[in-house]
Protein backbone atom coordinates (compact mmCIF):
# COMPACT_ATOMS: atom_id res chain seq x y z
CA UNK A 1 0.00 0.00 0.00
CA UNK A 2 1.48 3.06 -0.63
CA UNK A 3 2.03 6.01 2.09
CA UNK A 4 -0.22 8.47 3.03
CA UNK A 5 0.61 11.75 5.19
CA UNK A 6 -2.92 13.20 6.23
CA UNK A 7 -2.61 17.02 7.31
CA UNK A 8 -4.66 17.98 9.70
CA UNK A 9 -4.54 22.28 10.05
CA UNK A 10 -7.05 25.05 10.65
CA UNK A 11 -6.87 28.28 13.30
CA UNK A 12 -5.64 28.43 16.54
CA UNK A 13 -7.81 27.15 19.06
CA UNK A 14 -10.28 25.43 16.58
CA UNK A 15 -9.76 22.33 18.46
CA UNK A 16 -6.83 20.18 16.53
CA UNK A 17 -5.82 18.36 18.92
CA UNK A 18 -8.60 16.58 19.95
CA UNK A 19 -9.56 15.59 15.97
CA UNK A 20 -6.25 14.77 15.10
CA UNK A 21 -5.64 12.07 18.41
CA UNK A 22 -9.90 10.54 17.07
CA UNK A 23 -8.15 9.89 13.57
CA UNK A 24 -4.77 8.62 15.15
CA UNK A 25 -6.75 6.00 17.14
CA UNK A 26 -8.64 5.00 14.29
CA UNK A 27 -6.12 4.26 11.49
CA UNK A 28 -3.87 2.78 15.26
CA UNK A 29 -1.11 5.45 13.77
CA UNK A 30 0.95 7.96 15.46
CA UNK A 31 0.96 12.37 15.42
CA UNK A 32 3.52 14.46 13.89
CA UNK A 33 3.27 17.48 15.13
CA UNK A 34 3.45 21.07 12.89
CA UNK A 35 3.95 23.44 15.41
CA UNK A 36 6.34 25.67 15.70
CA UNK A 37 6.22 26.55 19.31
CA UNK A 38 4.94 23.11 21.02
CA UNK A 39 8.31 21.79 20.19
CA UNK A 40 9.90 23.88 23.03
CA UNK A 41 9.87 22.14 26.42
CA UNK A 42 9.54 24.99 28.61
CA UNK A 43 6.84 26.39 26.77
CA UNK A 44 3.41 24.50 28.02
CA UNK A 45 0.40 26.10 29.04
CA UNK A 46 0.79 29.10 26.28
CA UNK A 47 1.56 26.85 23.33
CA UNK A 48 -1.66 24.43 24.59
CA UNK A 49 0.27 21.45 24.31
CA UNK A 50 -1.54 18.16 24.34
CA UNK A 51 -2.23 17.10 27.60
CA UNK A 52 -0.69 14.11 29.80
CA UNK A 53 -3.92 12.11 29.00
CA UNK A 54 -3.96 12.97 25.42
CA UNK A 55 0.00 11.96 24.70
CA UNK A 56 -0.45 9.03 26.91
CA UNK A 57 -3.29 7.86 24.38
CA UNK A 58 -1.03 8.61 21.03
CA UNK A 59 2.51 8.64 20.42
CA UNK A 60 2.76 12.01 19.60
CA UNK A 61 6.47 13.71 18.06
CA UNK A 62 8.09 17.42 17.99
CA UNK A 63 6.15 17.67 21.28
CA UNK A 64 8.86 19.49 24.05
CA UNK A 65 11.83 17.95 21.76
CA UNK A 66 13.23 21.26 21.80
CA UNK A 67 14.73 23.53 23.66
CA UNK A 68 13.78 27.88 23.81
CA UNK A 69 17.73 28.76 23.27
CA UNK A 70 17.98 26.54 20.27
CA UNK A 71 18.29 27.77 16.48
CA UNK A 72 15.06 26.14 15.45
CA UNK A 73 13.70 27.30 11.91
CA UNK A 74 10.88 25.94 9.17
CA UNK A 75 14.63 24.83 7.31
CA UNK A 76 15.92 22.41 10.00
CA UNK A 77 12.11 21.04 11.10
CA UNK A 78 11.89 20.13 7.68
CA UNK A 79 15.30 18.08 7.72
CA UNK A 80 13.86 16.31 10.96
CA UNK A 81 10.57 15.92 10.34
CA UNK A 82 11.10 13.96 6.67
CA UNK A 83 13.72 11.85 8.20
CA UNK A 84 11.12 10.87 10.98
CA UNK A 85 8.34 10.49 8.63
CA UNK A 86 10.49 8.42 6.54
CA UNK A 87 11.06 5.72 9.92
CA UNK A 88 7.44 6.19 10.78
CA UNK A 89 6.59 4.97 7.25
CA UNK A 90 8.40 1.48 7.61
CA UNK A 91 5.99 0.37 10.04
CA UNK A 92 2.86 2.43 9.47
CA UNK A 93 0.67 3.40 5.78
CA UNK A 94 -0.67 6.13 7.60
CA UNK A 95 0.53 8.95 9.55
CA UNK A 96 -1.37 12.19 10.77
CA UNK A 97 0.60 15.83 10.88
CA UNK A 98 -1.15 18.06 13.13
CA UNK A 99 -0.43 21.72 13.78
CA UNK A 100 -1.53 25.31 12.50
CA UNK A 101 2.35 26.74 11.86
CA UNK A 102 1.35 27.71 8.28
CA UNK A 103 5.56 27.27 7.27
CA UNK A 104 5.94 24.32 9.15
CA UNK A 105 3.52 22.90 6.84
CA UNK A 106 4.87 24.12 3.83
CA UNK A 107 8.26 22.42 4.62
CA UNK A 108 6.79 18.96 4.91
CA UNK A 109 4.29 19.42 1.26
CA UNK A 110 6.02 21.72 -0.70
CA UNK A 111 9.53 21.22 0.66
CA UNK A 112 11.47 25.01 1.21
CA UNK A 113 14.85 26.47 -0.05
CA UNK A 114 17.68 25.93 2.44
CA UNK A 115 18.46 29.24 4.08
CA UNK A 116 21.92 29.40 5.49
CA UNK A 117 22.25 30.21 9.33
CA UNK A 118 22.80 33.84 10.18
CA UNK A 119 26.11 35.22 11.44
CA UNK A 120 24.87 37.37 14.74
CA UNK A 121 27.05 39.76 14.45
CA UNK A 122 25.63 41.03 10.83
CA UNK A 123 22.35 40.55 12.58
CA UNK A 124 23.06 43.18 15.31
CA UNK A 125 25.50 45.49 12.83
CA UNK A 126 21.62 45.66 10.98
CA UNK A 127 19.56 45.81 13.92
CA UNK A 128 22.02 48.88 15.48
CA UNK A 129 21.36 50.65 11.80
CA UNK A 130 17.27 50.53 12.15
CA UNK A 131 17.70 52.16 15.38
CA UNK A 132 20.02 54.74 14.40
CA UNK A 133 18.84 55.07 10.50
CA UNK A 134 15.50 53.87 10.83
CA UNK A 135 13.74 51.37 8.10
CA UNK A 136 14.06 53.49 5.19
CA UNK A 137 18.40 53.22 4.80
CA UNK A 138 17.22 49.29 5.27
CA UNK A 139 14.92 49.20 2.80
CA UNK A 140 17.30 51.40 0.19
CA UNK A 141 19.94 48.86 1.04
CA UNK A 142 17.66 45.91 -0.24
CA UNK A 143 16.98 47.45 -3.08
CA UNK A 144 20.23 47.40 -4.29
CA UNK A 145 21.04 44.16 -3.00
CA UNK A 146 18.30 42.03 -4.08
CA UNK A 147 15.48 44.35 -6.65
CA UNK A 148 13.01 41.46 -7.18
CA UNK A 149 12.75 40.46 -3.43
CA UNK A 150 12.40 44.69 -2.74
CA UNK A 151 9.27 44.41 -5.07
CA UNK A 152 7.20 41.59 -2.89
CA UNK A 153 8.33 42.14 0.17
CA UNK A 154 6.08 44.14 3.26
CA UNK A 155 7.77 47.28 3.03
CA UNK A 156 6.37 48.06 6.64
CA UNK A 157 8.26 44.85 7.94
CA UNK A 158 11.56 45.23 9.39
CA UNK A 159 11.58 42.06 10.47
CA UNK A 160 10.97 40.42 7.00
CA UNK A 161 13.94 43.13 5.73
CA UNK A 162 16.38 43.11 7.91
CA UNK A 163 15.78 39.07 7.42
CA UNK A 164 16.78 39.59 3.60
CA UNK A 165 19.73 41.36 4.23
CA UNK A 166 21.50 39.02 6.33
CA UNK A 167 21.02 36.68 3.78
CA UNK A 168 22.70 38.85 0.95
CA UNK A 169 25.17 40.29 3.14
CA UNK A 170 26.31 37.07 4.94
CA UNK A 171 26.41 34.43 1.14
CA UNK A 172 26.72 37.62 -1.29
CA UNK A 173 23.93 36.15 -2.76
CA UNK A 174 20.29 38.02 -3.64
CA UNK A 175 18.10 36.54 -0.81
CA UNK A 176 15.12 35.71 -3.67
CA UNK A 177 17.79 33.38 -4.99
CA UNK A 178 16.93 31.09 -2.34
CA UNK A 179 13.49 30.86 -2.44
CA UNK A 180 12.72 30.41 -6.22
CA UNK A 181 12.91 26.30 -5.70
CA UNK A 182 9.97 24.12 -7.54
CA UNK A 183 7.82 22.28 -4.67
CA UNK A 184 9.94 18.93 -3.92
CA UNK A 185 8.74 15.89 -4.58
CA UNK A 186 8.04 13.36 -1.14
CA UNK A 187 7.90 9.67 -1.76
CA UNK A 188 4.15 9.88 0.04
CA UNK A 189 0.85 10.85 -0.65
CA UNK A 190 -0.53 13.86 1.00
CA UNK A 191 -4.41 14.04 1.79
CA UNK A 192 -5.09 18.11 3.59
CA UNK A 193 -7.93 18.71 6.30
CA UNK A 194 -8.72 21.99 7.21
CA UNK A 195 -11.17 22.79 9.91
CA UNK A 196 -12.56 25.57 10.86
CA UNK A 197 -16.46 27.14 12.19
CA UNK A 198 -18.60 30.13 12.14
CA UNK A 199 -15.90 33.05 13.23
CA UNK A 200 -17.79 34.02 15.98
CA UNK A 201 -18.08 30.30 18.13
CA UNK A 202 -14.58 30.14 17.05
CA UNK A 203 -13.50 33.70 18.58
CA UNK A 204 -15.20 32.60 21.99
CA UNK A 205 -13.19 29.64 21.81
CA UNK A 206 -9.92 31.29 21.33
CA UNK A 207 -11.16 33.97 24.36
CA UNK A 208 -12.29 31.06 26.74
CA UNK A 209 -9.01 29.41 25.91
CA UNK A 210 -6.49 32.40 27.26
CA UNK A 211 -8.82 32.50 29.81
CA UNK A 212 -8.36 28.99 30.60
CA UNK A 213 -4.05 29.33 30.42
CA UNK A 214 -4.02 32.43 32.77
CA UNK A 215 -5.96 30.21 35.38
CA UNK A 216 -3.77 27.39 34.77
CA UNK A 217 -0.75 29.77 35.72
CA UNK A 218 0.42 31.00 32.17
CA UNK A 219 2.09 34.66 34.22
CA UNK A 220 4.09 32.14 36.39
CA UNK A 221 5.49 30.00 33.01
CA UNK A 222 6.57 33.73 30.97
CA UNK A 223 7.68 34.58 34.29
CA UNK A 224 10.25 31.87 34.00
CA UNK A 225 11.39 32.29 30.88
CA UNK A 226 11.47 36.49 31.07
CA UNK A 227 14.86 36.72 31.51
CA UNK A 228 15.40 35.26 27.62
CA UNK A 229 12.57 37.36 26.47
CA UNK A 230 15.16 38.29 23.51
CA UNK A 231 15.01 34.87 22.11
CA UNK A 232 12.70 34.67 19.08
CA UNK A 233 11.32 31.27 19.88
CA UNK A 234 9.54 33.42 22.56
CA UNK A 235 8.73 36.26 20.35
CA UNK A 236 5.26 34.53 20.38
CA UNK A 237 1.63 35.46 21.27
CA UNK A 238 0.57 34.92 24.89
CA UNK A 239 4.65 35.72 25.89
CA UNK A 240 5.23 38.90 23.97
CA UNK A 241 2.35 41.02 25.69
CA UNK A 242 2.42 39.35 29.13
CA UNK A 243 6.84 40.55 29.33
CA UNK A 244 5.24 43.85 28.15
CA UNK A 245 2.99 43.44 31.11
CA UNK A 246 6.66 42.60 33.31
CA UNK A 247 8.10 45.39 31.44
CA UNK A 248 5.85 47.64 33.37
CA UNK A 249 4.33 48.87 30.21
CA UNK A 250 0.59 47.75 29.99
CA UNK A 251 -1.24 46.65 33.13
CA UNK A 252 -2.26 42.40 33.37
CA UNK A 253 -6.03 43.49 32.06
CA UNK A 254 -4.26 44.89 29.09
CA UNK A 255 -1.93 42.18 28.68
CA UNK A 256 -5.01 39.49 28.56
CA UNK A 257 -7.07 41.45 26.15
CA UNK A 258 -3.93 41.65 23.70
CA UNK A 259 -3.26 37.86 23.99
CA UNK A 260 -6.92 37.45 23.06
CA UNK A 261 -6.69 40.24 20.59
CA UNK A 262 -3.82 38.87 18.83
CA UNK A 263 -4.83 34.87 18.84
CA UNK A 264 -7.99 36.13 17.00
CA UNK A 265 -5.35 38.06 14.42
CA UNK A 266 -3.52 35.26 14.37
CA UNK A 267 -6.53 32.67 13.44
CA UNK A 268 -7.90 35.48 10.56
CA UNK A 269 -3.88 35.08 8.79
CA UNK A 270 -3.76 31.39 9.39
CA UNK A 271 -7.16 31.29 7.60
CA UNK A 272 -6.16 33.44 5.00
CA UNK A 273 -3.11 31.05 4.14
CA UNK A 274 -4.59 27.98 4.29
CA UNK A 275 -7.88 29.01 2.44
CA UNK A 276 -5.63 29.72 -0.81
CA UNK A 277 -4.65 25.84 -0.72
CA UNK A 278 -7.14 24.27 -3.60
CA UNK A 279 -6.40 20.70 -2.15
CA UNK A 280 -7.83 21.09 1.60
CA UNK A 281 -10.77 19.93 2.28
CA UNK A 282 -12.82 21.49 4.85
CA UNK A 283 -14.82 20.36 7.93
CA UNK A 284 -16.40 21.61 11.10
CA UNK A 285 -14.02 20.53 14.34
CA UNK A 286 -17.58 17.83 14.93
CA UNK A 287 -17.19 16.18 12.04
CA UNK A 288 -14.75 13.22 12.90
CA UNK A 289 -16.72 10.66 11.41
CA UNK A 290 -16.98 12.34 8.04
CA UNK A 291 -13.16 13.34 7.90
CA UNK A 292 -12.46 9.56 8.69
CA UNK A 293 -14.70 8.51 5.65
CA UNK A 294 -13.01 11.34 3.27
CA UNK A 295 -9.80 10.05 4.44
CA UNK A 296 -10.89 6.48 3.48
CA UNK A 297 -12.00 7.42 0.29
CA UNK A 298 -8.81 9.12 -0.40
CA UNK A 299 -6.95 6.10 0.29
CA UNK A 300 -9.14 3.24 -1.95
Amino acid sequence: MHKILVVLTGPTGIGKTTVGIKIAQYFNTEIVSSDSRQIFKELRIGTAVPTKNELATVKHHFIHSHSISENYNASRYETEAIQLLETLFEQKNIIVLVGGSMLYIDAICKGIDIMPDVDKEIRNSLKKQFEKEGLESLRLQLKKQDPDYYKTVDLKNPVRIIHALEICLMTGKPYSSFRSGPNKKRSFTIVKIGLNCDREILHNRINKRVDLMIGEGLELEAKKVYPQKYLNSLNTVGYRELFSCFDGEISREKAIELIKRNSRRYARKQLTWFRKDKNMRWFEPDQTEEIIEYIESEIN
